[in-house]
């Protein structure tokens, strides 16, 4: 063995942790349980938490997965370089066997204790997010995030599943409503660490297209969002509480959304509307979700 070869160091159960992304996590869950929560009927709770924690554990696996592929990449990137993998905490076959552990166990607890359905969706969305995504998408096309967004964009649904046992076109716009929120939130974060991904070759939109491009299609894909999720109210899926916040946070999100989409930024100037406009879709999604499920147990209690 080459004396001049570093050996990675024994990984901690931190590393291990850290290989599930565990703040993407927490809207995994947040999203997954609002989609159970509002689901109309009733499930036990026992098969209520197995749902969400297999939800939560195969979108670890999946985010295991994408970091044991994407290890070379994130060393060469600052915002990722101190990962387990790049930072030599870890073999990258640990990783790998690693997700694929919590990958098929999320998947076979899912099928046997909630249902064929909802496991069978968990099942496509890792495969989408671990392979879709990461190995195709990701370093071919700056469509990449449009296209990926679907693998974040699965556990309300499957949450919803969890407790109806059918697909309907409520979760189906629960689906939809991620999936057109993936590309502004994330090409807001594109904008401002851009230079990152130029330097792996990754070709993200502001990289391949242009600031300007990107820009305009924040703001475009934020003008869509508004009305799609005002959908669920106009076809009688939710009431009023929800139908106004949807409303509401939407006409905010598209207001800062121009603020980006119409500047031009200065070297130096911080790119502050575009990280305003990074936390506020955080911020957004989660009300938003939250509201989905306060505007249901209103229904149920009466209160409109």
């Amino acid at each position: 063995m080459d004396s001049g070869q570093t050996l990675p160091l024994p990984a901690e159960w931190r590393d291990f942790f850290a290989l599930t992304k565990p703040r993407v996590m927490t809207l995994v869950i947040f999203t997954g349980l609002c989609g159970l929560l509002a689901a109309p009927g009733s499930i036990h709770p026992v098969i209520a938490f197995t749902a969400i924690l297999c939800i939560a554990v195969g979108a670890g696996g999946a985010a295991a997965l994408n970091q044991w592929w994407e290890a070379d990449i994130d060393a060469g990137m600052k915002r990722t370089a101190a990962r387990p993998l790049p930072a030599g905490r870890m073999e990258r076959t640990s990783a790998r066997d690693f997700g694929i552990a919590l990958s098929a166990g999320s998947v076979m607890v899912m099928g046997l204790g909630v249902g064929v359905l909802a496991a069978a969706i968990l099942a496509f969305s890792i495969f989408y997010y671990a392979w879709i995504y990461t190995v195709w998408l990701k370093p071919r096309t700056p469509q990449n995030i449009v296209i990926g967004g679907g693998a974040g964009a699965f556990p309300p649904m499957i949450g919803w599943i969890a407790v109806t046992g059918d697909i309907t076109l409520m979760p189906v716009l629960l689906f939809a409503i991620i999936f057109m929120w993936t590309p502004p939130h994330f090409w807001a974060l594109a904008l401002f660490v851009q230079t990152d991904y130029a330097k792996v070759g990754i070709p993200m939109m502001p990289v391949v297209a242009g600031e300007t491009s990107t820009r305009r299609q924040i703001l475009a894909y934020a003008i869509a969002l508004l009305p799609l999720t005002l959908v669920p109210w106009w076809i009688g899926g939710t009431g009023a509480i929800y139908g106004w916040s949807a409303l509401l946070l939407g006409l905010v999100f598209v207001a800062l959304s121009a603020k980006v989409g119409l500047r031009k930024s200065v070297p130096g100037d911080g790119m502050v509307p575009e990280k305003r406009l990074f936390g506020y879709s955080i911020l957004y999604l989660f009300v938003l979700f939250g509201m989905l499920v306060i505007d249901r147990l209103a229904t149920v209690q009466g209160w409109q």
